[in-house]
């Protein structure tokens, strides 16, 4: 059975009055905002400092300057009236919809993550995903974030940080250039392409049990776009496989050699000090068991 609540009554209008009024730090502004006069906005702020025992303003002759007491309330009412907005709007179509807004790595984007979510849209048409790239560089409290996907060997700090499956690095190149790799040495020929992480060539070559090869190729910030330039250019990348199997599968790629290195993993992060909605909870169940899946097919 349901517990019942009771809840001591709240005097909404007089916080109302006082949060805009904090914000603007003037009773005039405050009350153009919520269409009551100025004297309305004076006199709830006034009844709410009677009930609560404090004095929130300091009244100045060109405005209002609040005390600790005040930004302490401040804080909590701003958080509080930002969550009931966030509500609102969620049910502006006649039906109520959430938002979980993700940051991925791009190539994690476009290669493994957005031919799924189809799929959870289907299974939750009310959660609609907001999904933007970067550069493995992200920082998800001050852009708004609820979640980022992330490369690397998940030592953020401030962040819950949950493994998804590793993504080997690999050699990758176009079917022409193939034709002239017959072994890892063949390599010093070609037009290597390289990340700013500069070791993973020599982790590569060591794998291959070869000495290194002097790397002369571009510098990307992105998977996505070095095999894009490997595919219409000619250069060699190194790359995971497994975003890239699209283009393997239908030959704009080709993967040389077996050897492969590993050198991190996907990993889907939060903040700790960010409270996880229901949605959030449903991403992160049906992301973790499609990486679960992803991780039996390489197992």
């Amino acid at each position: 059975m349901a517990k019942n609540i009771m809840r001591t009554h709240l005097p909404l209008n007089a916080l109302r009055a006082f949060e805009a009024s904090a914000r603007h730090l003037n009773f005039t502004k405050a009350a153009l905002e919520l269409y009551v006069t100025q004297g309305a906005v004076s006199q709830q702020v006034r009844m709410l400092e009677e009930r609560l025992g404090v004095i929130l303003f300091k009244r100045l002759p060109r405005g209002l300057e609040m005390t600790d007491d005040a930004k302490i309330l401040f804080s909590v009412l701003t958080t509080a009236f930002s969550d009931i907005e966030r509500v609102f709007k969620q049910f502006e179509r006649g039906e109520y919809r959430d938002v979980v807004s993700i940051a991925a790595v791009g190539t994690f984007a476009v290669g493994w993550l957005l031919p799924r979510l189809a799929e959870f849209r289907q299974q939750y048409p009310r959660i609609e995903v907001n999904l933007r790239t970067n550069n493995n560089v992200v920082n998800l409290a001050t852009e708004g974030l609820d979640f980022a996907i992330r490369f690397g060997e998940g030592l953020w700090p401030l962040t819950h940080n949950k493994a998804l499956f590793s993504a080997p690095l690999t050699v990758l190149c176009s079917s022409d250039t193939a034709k002239r790799l017959q072994h890892p040495t063949d390599l010093i020929n070609e037009n290597l392409y390289r990340s700013y992480r500069e070791d993973e060539w020599l982790q590569w070559f060591e794998k291959a049990d070869m000495p290194p090869i002097k790397i002369t190729g571009s510098i990307f910030d992105s998977s996505r776009l070095m095999i894009e330039s490997a595919i219409y250019e000619g250069g060699v990348a190194l790359a995971p496989a497994k975003m890239f199997s699209r283009e393997i599968e239908n030959g704009q790629l080709v993967q040389p050699f077996k050897i492969e290195v590993e050198l991190g993993k996907y990993w889907l992060t939060y903040l700790k000090s960010k409270p996880m909605t229901a949605s959030m909870e449903i991403f992160q169940q049906w992301l973790m068991n499609e990486a679960l899946r992803e991780n039996k097919k390489i197992s």
